[in-house]
């Protein structure tokens, strides 16, 4: 098949379903997973769908990059957010070593670890400041900090992560489902939350049931990838296994 006929059957794929995977596409194709890895870049560059980890969204599938800032989300869904942060704590035990993402449903956990003998280390200033202030152990990854989301990120804190084991590890999200996993608008905030998820041996997502079949940029883990733990049960996920509901 002659590539241009590949796009054209990629791209109506797309049309169709909204996502796709590498494996949808080479099966559908009858070619190699290295050539549908290239024509996936290769309209990505075009303009023409967004690549994301193991496969690729259609244009109008994707949620704008444009993130609200912290100001902007911490009024959202504050109720859902903070009884998944008080149960995520309550999974975290004495003396244990964990990672905990920036964000606001995350952020809700640091008032329910002021009684726990544990470490965290955390790419987020604000988590690190009012850890610190309530006689939590604390470390603060280094490197560029992002203004919209006050997130530590880029090479150095990649470079640091790499060298923790964490026995927990808590994370937020902008968009779950199931093809195109977990994903967030920004590739360098991607990197590190992927980085830090392969350090820890157990690995929670955050998310309130609106974050359900929305899909952001950049995929930084597939959908398997992490129990999730939210408010309730979204409608076409009940037969998944990592999903946790507090309710």
């Amino acid at each position: 098949m002659l590539t241009e006929q590949r796009y054209e059957q990629i791209l109506k794929l797309l049309e169709k379903e909204g996502s796709i995977t590498v494996t949808e596409v080479k099966e559908l194709l009858d070619t190699s997973e290295s050539t549908v890895r290239r024509d996936i870049t290769a309209l990505h560059n075009a303009g023409k769908l967004v690549k994301v980890f193991g496969g690729a969204v259609a244009l109008d599938h994707v949620v704008t990059p444009q993130e609200p800032t912290v100001a902007q989300k911490i009024t959202v869904h504050v109720s859902e957010k903070r009884q998944i942060a008080e149960y995520a704590a309550r999974l975290i035990g004495q003396g244990e070593y964990i990672y905990l993402d920036a964000g606001t449903t995350t952020g809700y956990m640091l008032e329910f670890l002021r009684d726990k003998d544990v470490t965290v280390v955390t790419n987020a200033v604000a988590h690190a400041q009012q850890l610190a202030k309530s006689g939590v152990k604390v470390r603060l990854i280094g490197g560029e900090l992002k203004s919209s989301t006050e997130a530590v990120v880029g090479s150095e804190a990649m470079e640091t992560i790499r060298k923790y084991h964490f026995t927990k590890g808590f994370f937020g999200t902008n968009g779950v489902t199931k093809k195109t996993g977990l994903t967030t608008p920004d590739a360098s905030e991607a990197m590190v939350k992927k980085i830090a998820m392969e350090q820890c041996q157990e690995k929670y997502v955050l998310c309130d049931e609106s974050k359900f079949g929305e899909v952001s940029s950049v995929t930084f883990a597939p959908f398997a990838g992490a129990k999730i733990v939210t408010d309730q049960m979204p409608e076409g996920y009940r037969d998944c296994g990592n999903i946790i509901v507090i309710s």
